[in-house]
């Protein structure tokens, strides 16, 4: 049995393949260009970047499986993270709407073939007051994280519902990862 590749560099995605029983073989953070195209929609996005994501990991004669998480709000994609002004204005966009997470995956096999999946979860935060929303800040865990929250953290106490995959939403959506990695050959338990 070929090895398995992670292509991300996301200790999440590490964390979540391990659930399955897995142990990947290397980890090969993929150098991309993420920028969206003009007028791509989110989940053509996501899975654009999953496939060249999987692509460009220099791997041959393994699998390789890449991931990608979008946070939509309507057509909009919301950024990473990268500061805390945008963490706030993702936060205050999301305030007591849902919104959309859509994590796709891409499975490269030992032969070239691409085999991807996507998984859609919808996520409703509770109306966030202001002060909700600098105690979160505060905390630093949005730090990188697109849509500027982390789910499995502090955040999970600001949905009010979600429906989908909470994996998915973490980073790497274990039901369809396992299904994939599956119908391609290779072992899961």
């Amino acid at each position: 049995m070929p090895d398995l590749i992670l292509a991300s560099a996301s200790p999440r995605r590490r964390e979540l393949i391990a659930r399955l029983g897995i142990t990947p073989a290397d980890v090969i953070a993929a150098d991309i260009d993420e920028t969206p195209r003009g007028a791509e929609l989110p989940r053509d996005y996501a899975s654009r970047m999953a496939r060249e994501k999987a692509l460009a990991a220099p791997a041959p004669d393994k699998f390789v499986l890449a991931g990608d998480t979008v946070v939509a709000a309507g057509r909009r994609i919301l950024p990473k993270a990268e500061d805390e002004a945008t963490a706030r204005w993702c936060l205050e966009l999301l305030s007591g709407r849902r919104h959309r997470v859509l994590s796709a995956i891409a499975l490269r096999a030992p032969d070239g073939t691409i085999r991807e999946r996507l998984s859609e979860t919808q996520v409703r935060f509770k109306r966030l007051s202001s002060q909700e929303i600098d105690a979160y800040l505060a905390g630093g865990e949005w730090h990188g994280k697109a849509g500027g929250y982390a789910i499995q953290g502090s955040a999970e106490g600001l949905v009010a519902w979600i429906a989908g995959s909470h994996s998915g939403v973490v980073g790497l959506p274990l039901f369809e990862t396992r299904a994939l990695l599956q119908a391609a050959g290779f072992e899961v338990r």
